[in-house]
């Protein structure tokens, strides 16, 4: 990987004197299953005549690079991975041609091939610099051109791209049987990594809507023809024309292309991604089986948040990495409130509290956190920048700058910078320009507060009462790490809480700034102390909040009984922080969600609850007191399930958690009757991905095994079920199905990337950890090799998913520090995964200890 490495100084020297005009590539996916030809015509100017450059080109074969009309012979200039070319002229026309390969990751042009019926499904997947993998390209952000694609694929199948899809044509005399071309119109001016093709037989759904200029925009949503009974299309396109409706309005510009497709692809490796016009989506999201209604929520979120891309990102684009943020923190924060104003899911600000901040929080405690805006010197650091901070942390403190600045003048500074900088590239400081121009405001110091300083700061109250419980003195103290020593300016709600009928209803609320170490608010000195004070009510600052005691104390007694789900997401979250930070024990976080998780109301809630249930139990519980507190766990996660209201979101949930966790003899015997239908509970289809969910539970408990496994695939011989195998068979407890899932992931890159992942999670799969202790070392001596070797999206997945965090103790942090001290300084990106891999290991162990202590 160090070899594919673009630093941005290299990208700077390359955009000071290169304006790049068109490209035209021809792609020809008919001359076999390892390869496709890629022709390439790119139009560039050069303000300095004479010099040299290069252009970005992964191919195992170049066959043909002329420059100006002067062949260059490909073994001299062509190295695999960039080719080189001399002596520009002012006005340059390049032609390459060369033999791309199929990948098997999900990045460049995946190839995938059903089992169920042998058709072949094609899509690229370019971010952050994967085009070149199909076509000869300058791959940085900010060299954008126009893009005039044509393909020559079977004459059955769907070819899309971002241009609207033509009628294909002869394929010619030359090419193979059965072959037809397809030449798209160009594109406006886009970067690289926004551009996609996606062929193959795909079923198509389409429908209409009509933008605020009056276009009629045509829409389609693809899937594999196999999947095709399980589309819920309507619902797909009832999400995407509310977006619409609300981002034209709010950003008061038209959609900025000619059409709008939503294509849910095999084996993908995001979620989604922005591509113009051809919004590629992981298909694991086409349901075939009943999924929580936290997981339709979230699919919702991710079709609202690509469609804010069409406008932020892919109409305005970063210049440059440092800037991902205005893609990723704005279609974040964009996405949730569409969300919210627009469509059924009107508590997205509560799944936001609930599952963004807490991966922000999260991430922004980890040695790694960096600033929003990022300082990243190369293509490998941006890769691990996809993360809470870019994302969640982004949209967050955006968030925070609406509640300073006010809605009105920030949408009005959004709408000042698209007019501005349409189709063109954009940098912090633009954004801040219209930002200020719209809102009166000096940004600088609030920008190097929020956006170009890393850390969360934490609030707590000062609290003071006199007779009756009346407060005297109220004030909030905020907190920062040495590491991280900013203070930040807040704009925030308290909101004070008593118990009455029942429910924690709220008696007060008051809306300030905070600044600095103490902030006194005498607002409040005269009220009645209430049962729950809460510090940033509302959720409209981004920093970590602590209860006081009394309030502690309401919460673990009175959780479930507020009457808001904000609210009770807030104190969910500063509960898990404070386990996460070994102030609360994690068996007492344990009792407090067995105690509550059946009283919460939302979908998403519920679901991150059960996660932080299995993150402590696994990670937190001191290992000497692990077996009693799963064993238990397991127990009431049972018998939470059999009282929840028959059919219920909470009943599948509770059933499905149950199944990750049963262990006990009698525990596996009610898993297998729920399985083999002994035992049904009234409502509760076990349909057949929670089949698989349940036989896996199984044969990592010991009381299924090979037989079984294969029952369940010659039921179910589709890509899902083939996934669910390997992960089932890497979870035997065998130290036989242990070596060789090792060696299928280590040793061997034979498997795709979503059947690696499966057999990744298998493999840690286990009750016996001592089953993972053989791999230590060897996990230690292969991963600096498969950082080398591999694609970067593979290595990633093999270091952080074989790192035996199971195993947590001081030598694992001591044998980490020994590798980190030996690693060379050309391999930031494996440092910085290695760094956070010793993080969770060392919080772990003083989570461990705080549970020990009781």
């Amino acid at each position: 990987m160090p070899g594919m490495n673009l630093t941005r100084e290299e990208a700077r020297e390359r955009a000071s004197h290169l304006t790049v005009a068109s490209y035209d590539v021809h792609l020809d996916f008919t001359t076999g299953d390892e390869t496709f030809v890629s022709r390439t015509r790119v139009r560039f100017d050069s303000s300095r005549p004479g010099s040299g450059t290069f252009i970005d080109l992964v191919a195992p074969r170049v066959r043909r690079v002329v420059l100006n009309g002067v062949a260059l012979d490909p073994a001299e200039v062509a190295d695999g991975i960039r080719v080189r070319l001399p002596a520009l002229a002012a006005d340059n026309e390049l032609e390459v041609e060369a033999d791309c390969a199929y990948m098997r990751t999900g990045e460049g042009l995946h190839r995938f091939v059903d089992p169920v019926d042998g058709n072949v499904y094609l899509y690229t997947d370019l971010e952050v610099a994967d085009a070149r993998r199909v076509y000869a390209v300058f791959d940085q952000p900010d060299l954008k051109a126009r893009f005039t694609f044509s393909v020559t694929a079977p004459a059955s199948w769907q070819v899309v791209s971002n241009s609207p899809t033509p009628v294909p044509a002869d394929a010619g005399p030359e090419a193979a049987p059965g072959s037809a071309t397809w030449r798209f119109a160009p594109t406006p001016p886009l970067a690289s990594y926004i551009t996609a093709i996606v062929a193959g037989p795909y079923h198509v759904e389409r429908g209409t809507l009509t933008s605020r200029d009056g276009r009629t925009i045509p829409l389609g949503v693809f899937c594999r023809a196999s999947l095709a009974r399980y589309l819920d299309a309507e619902e797909i396109l009832d999400v995407t024309r509310r977006g619409f409706d609300y981002f034209e309005r709010v950003f008061d510009r038209p959609y900025p292309f000619e059409k709008y497709d939503q294509l849910f692809v095999p084996e993908f490796n995001p979620g989604a991604m922005e591509n113009a016009g051809a919004v590629t989506i992981t298909e694991a999201w086409v349901f075939r089986s009943r999924v929580p209604e936290a997981t339709v929520e979230y699919r919702a979120n991710a079709i609202l948040h690509e469609l804010a891309h069409m406008w932020f990102g892919d109409l305005v684009t970063m210049r440059w990495w440092d800037d991902l943020w205005l893609n990723e923190s704005f279609a974040s924060y964009a996405a949730t409130l569409a969300q919210a104003e627009a469509t059924r899911w009107r508590s997205a600000w509560t799944t936001f509290a609930n599952d963004d901040k807490a991966w922000a929080y999260r991430q922004d405690q980890l040695p790694s956190t960096h600033p929003v805006v990022a300082d990243i010197v190369d293509l490998e650091a941006v890769q691990e920048n996809f993360d809470g901070i870019t994302y969640a942390k982004g949209a967050s403190v955006l968030r925070q700058l609406v509640a300073w600045v006010g809605r009105e003048p920030f949408e009005a500074g959004l709408r000042r910078y698209f007019d501005r900088h349409a189709w063109g590239n954009a940098e912090l400081s633009d954004l801040l320009a219209e930002l200020e121009a719209a809102s009166g405001r000096d940004l600088r110091a609030w920008s190097r507060a929020w956006l170009e300083s890393a850390g969360v700061t934490t609030l707590r109250s000062e609290l003071s009462t006199g007779p009756a419980d009346v407060i005297t003195e109220l004030a909030v103290r905020q907190d920062a790490p040495p590491e991280h020593p900013t203070l930040r300016p807040h704009r925030m709600a308290i909101g004070g809480y008593d118990l009455s009928g029942g429910l924690l209803t709220r008696a007060f609320r008051v809306e300030l700034d905070v600044d600095g170490a103490r902030t006194p608010v005498p607002a409040l000195s005269g009220r009645p102390r209430p049962d729950l004070l809460l510090l940033n009510d509302d959720d409209l600052t981004y920093a970590r909040i602590r209860l006081d005691e009394r309030s502690m104390a309401t919460a673990l007694r009175h959780l479930g009984t507020f009457a808001e789900s904000l609210p009770r997401a807030l104190v969910w979250s500063a509960a898990w922080d404070a386990t996460r930070d070994a102030e609360l024990p994690a068996r007492a976080f344990v009792g407090l969600v067995l105690d509550h998780v059946a009283a919460e109301t939302g979908s998403p809630s519920v679901q991150q609850r059960l996660a932080e249930l299995s993150t402590s139990i696994t990670h937190y519980v001191a290992p000497e007191r692990r077996d009693a507190v799963v064993a238990e766990t397991a127990g009431r996660l049972l018998d939470l399930a059999r009282a929840a209201v028959p059919g219920s979101d909470t009943q599948l949930q509770l059933v499905k958690a149950f199944a990750r966790h049963a262990v006990t003899g009698e525990q596996l015997d009610a898993l297998a009757a729920l399985l083999d239908g002994r035992d049904r509970l009234e409502g509760l289809a076990i349909d057949t991905d929670l089949r698989w969910e349940l036989l896996i539970g199984l044969v990592a408990g010991g009381w299924a095994g090979d037989a079984e496994i294969d029952g369940e695939l010659a039921c179910d011989a589709t890509a899902t079920g083939e996934r669910a195998a390997a992960s089932a068979r890497a979870a035997r407890p065998t130290p036989e199905a242990k070596r060789a899932a090792w060696a299928s992931v280590v040793e061997s890159d034979a498997l795709s990337n979503a059947v690696q992942g499966s057999v990744i999670a298998g493999f840690g799969r286990v009750h016996d950890r001592s089953l993972l202790a053989p791999y230590v070392e060897p996990y230690f001596d292969a991963v600096e090799g498969i950082w080398h070797t591999r694609t970067n999206r593979t290595a990633r997945r093999i270091v952080v998913g074989l790192y035996p965090a199971l195993l947590a103790s001081d030598a694992l942090v001591e044998r980490t520090d020994r590798f980190l001290a030996a690693l060379g300084p050309d391999h930031a990106g494996l440092h910085r995964l290695m760094l956070e891999n010793r993080d969770g290991v060392a919080r772990a162990l003083r989570a461990q200890e705080r549970d020990r202590r009781g």
